[in-house]
């Protein structure tokens, strides 16, 4: 294991529109730390957002919160909680939680096994990671299916390769020709060997859980106790809306934070469905469902790392369906922030849509969706590639022209320079009136770094890029995502790492893995 912390990410970084794939081929923006400069959008007023706190505080003191697992009840009641264990329901002072979120970190970085590929997680600092937890897969040539053990490498191999996805998330797809039992070990060990970027690992039962942390230890090659400081490892928990948190994500926050990493809790709140037709009344609903959560892990243990997550959007009232990227859904984004922020905390947010193809829909919902996210604060944006079909589908060309949409918002957030160069004062006396800049020295010697170049985009005259096959985004997508895993190059791992990787799983496995609960 020694010298597993010391690997460092292939190729480094390049010009500002450089191409920094593998082989270079496919042009992308170097891997770095994007830090948004704009300050949030706030839709509601400081006394607006002080009310909906309130009556979220208040939500919890009077209606409290159904807590399925006996043992998190227990904890809540130690902390001086009202419990009534006949109901199952937990009733919280509002001192109790805020004291509680009060310890948690405002920033906090989460270590990958590949130092150069750590995050910082809160502040102003952007992160995108791609789509997680779909349970079926799509592109042009395969069409839509379950999701198999190779769509998830296939997308685990696009994530490694595209430097826009900062945090990989869960299962994309959800591979169901692995067996449940042990189909967090092998998701997990490929998620290390196939990347070398954040871990993540599911809440589905403790003894996941504790198999997710042991995976995310041994990829780092250190103790416990050192990650214990240094997270590692992320899991997001859902709340079942409205007002219950489940066995399987309680179990998820007491361990991970008892072993100090990372816990995100994300209401899953849609307007008219499972919380209040309003956006303010949904809000109100996912900020005490999130802050009920998150008290929790602070009780279990002061200072672990959370963040908070929204994913507040509305039904279509005709059908019940999911809507996203709506412009309620782009208000509940800028709002979620703004409620992150009056508890210090990170925020997790999403790029969604509802379109069922990769289509001109999924592409203007998706672009609402990234600028409520974006321009609400958020630090960690998660299904920021690859969603449709509202999170059931993992989709191949999507995740390239999501790649193609987070890298123009990564570009968009780079602070403009005003300096003589910039001024162009020299161009400006060298071009006589009606003339043209394209031969300007002050161009020339700038052209190649001046702008954003495209991955994905093509901006040809028509009668180009007719003679060259009039090809659409989407279908120059489908040739992106073939070209790029052709070119993918599997990140270094060092073999006593690789070994006892194998043998933990081999191990876990022989053992049954972790049974169906």
């Amino acid at each position: 294991m020694t010298g597993a912390a010391e690997r460092r990410e292939r190729g480094g970084t390049r010009a500002r529109q450089g191409r920094t794939g593998p082989k270079g081929s496919v042009p992308q923006l170097p891997w770095r730390e994007t830090v948004n400069p704009y300050p949030p959008v706030e839709i509601v007023s400081a006394d607006q957002l002080e009310a909906i706190h309130e009556a979220a505080l208040r939500t919890l003191e009077d209606m409290g919160m159904r807590i399925l697992l006996p043992e998190a009840r227990a904890i809540y009641r130690q902390a001086g909680a009202r419990v009534d264990d006949g109901n199952e329901m937990v009733f919280l002072d509002r001192g109790l939680v805020m004291d509680a979120l009060a310890k948690a970190p405002p920033t906090f970085k989460l270590h990958a096994r590949n130092p150069a590929r750590s995050r910082t997680l809160g502040g102003r600092v952007v992160n995108f990671g791609n789509v997680g937890g779909a349970p079926y897969t799509s592109n042009l040539d395969d069409g839509r299916h379950p999701g198999t053990f190779k769509d998830y490498c296939n997308l685990l191999k696009l994530a490694q390769t595209l430097n826009v996805v900062h945090i990989p998330a869960g299962y994309a797809p959800e591979p169901q020709d692995v067996p449940v039992p042990v189909r967090h070990l092998v998701a997990l060990d490929s998620l290390i060997r196939l990347t070398d970027k954040g871990l993540f690992g599911f809440s589905l039962s403790q003894q996941r859980i504790f198999d997710n942390i042991e995976l995310a230890r041994i990829a780092r090659g250190v103790s416990l106790e050192r990650m214990a400081a240094e997270p590692s490892l992320y899991t997001i928990v859902n709340t079942n809306s409205p007002r219950q948190l489940d066995r399987p994500m309680l179990w998820g926050i007491i361990e991970m934070a008892r072993h100090g990493q990372v816990t995100c809790v994300t209401p899953f709140t849609l307007a008219g469905a499972m919380a209040p037709v309003t956006v303010i009344g949904a809000s109100v609903l996912q900020h005490a469902e999130a802050m009920a959560g998150l008290a929790l892990a602070q009780i279990v243990r002061p200072g672990a790392p959370v963040i908070y997550g929204g994913f507040t959007s509305n039904v279509d009232m005709k059908s019940g369906a999911p809507a996203f990227g709506t412009p309620e859904y782009v208000k509940a984004a800028m709002l979620g922030g703004q409620l992150a922020r009056r508890l210090d905390l990170p925020y997790r947010t999403s790029n969604t849509n509802a379109s069922n193809a990769p289509d001109v829909q999924s592409a203007y919902e998706g672009a609402m969706s990234l600028w409520g996210a974006v321009m609400g604060g958020g630090n960690f944006i998660v299904h920021g590639l690859g969603w449709l079909e509202g999170g059931l589908v993992a989709n191949y060309e999507k995740y390239v022209i999501d790649a193609e949409m987070c890298q123009t918002m990564l570009s968009f957030l780079e602070p403009e320079v005003v300096d003589e160069g910039s001024l162009a004062l020299d161009a400006l006396r060298e071009v006589a009136p009606g003339g043209h800049f394209f031969g300007a020295a002050h161009t020339l010697a700038r052209y190649e770094h001046a702008f954003y170049a495209p991955m994905l985009s093509d901006w040809r005259a028509f009668q180009h890029w007719e003679a060259d096959g009039a090809v659409d985004a989407t279908h120059r997508a489908n040739r992106i995502w073939k070209q790029l895993l052709a070119e993918y190059e599997a990140p270094p791992l060092d073999p006593a790492t690789a070994e006892e990787l194998e043998a933990f799983v081999a191990r876990r496995t022989a053992e049954g893995g972790a049974p169906i609960q």
